[in-house]
């Protein structure tokens, strides 16, 4: 195998979606969605922009995402209490239940993926990670 970075980290990557994939058709949700019932259930009501901005993807591309949501019954668009021109999405009951179930699944692959790490090599290995993103995103904005 080809240990070049960029390669361990696409293979890496594609092996945790491969391994999580089969687990969003079983909940109904699609590529993406778990990470915005992440965030809203962590942050509460958010405006599109914020859930756009958060998940790397632009506008257009979140709003078809919220769209299928909705009619998955995962979340609502609802009025913002602070400006009426507005509309803030919320979770729904059945989008909490199934960002649970996902994050039991995502528990298990992690646990599977650092088999054999240290919790001093599993927090290392979380800096690392954090500060190759972090490096790429002042990159990317400079």
């Amino acid at each position: 195998m080809e240990r070049t970075f960029h390669m361990l980290l696409y293979r890496t990557f594609h092996a945790q979606r491969n391994a999580l994939r089969p687990h969003l058709g079983e909940l109904g949700l699609g590529a993406g969605q778990p990470k915005v019932l992440g965030y809203l259930l962590r942050n509460g009501a958010s405006r599109q922009r914020q859930l756009a901005e958060y998940c790397e993807i632009d506008p257009a591309a979140i709003f078809r995402m919220l769209d299928s949501m909705q009619r998955g019954g995962f979340v609502e668009r609802q009025p913002s209490k602070s400006n009426r021109r507005c509309e803030e999405i919320v979770v729904t009951d059945r989008g909490r239940e199934a960002y649970e179930v996902w994050q039991g699944y995502c528990r298990e692959m992690e646990e599977q993926m650092l088999a054999g790490f240290s919790q001093e090599e599993r927090a290392r290995f979380a800096d690392y990670l954090g500060r190759a993103y972090r490096n790429l995103k002042g990159r990317e904005e400079a």
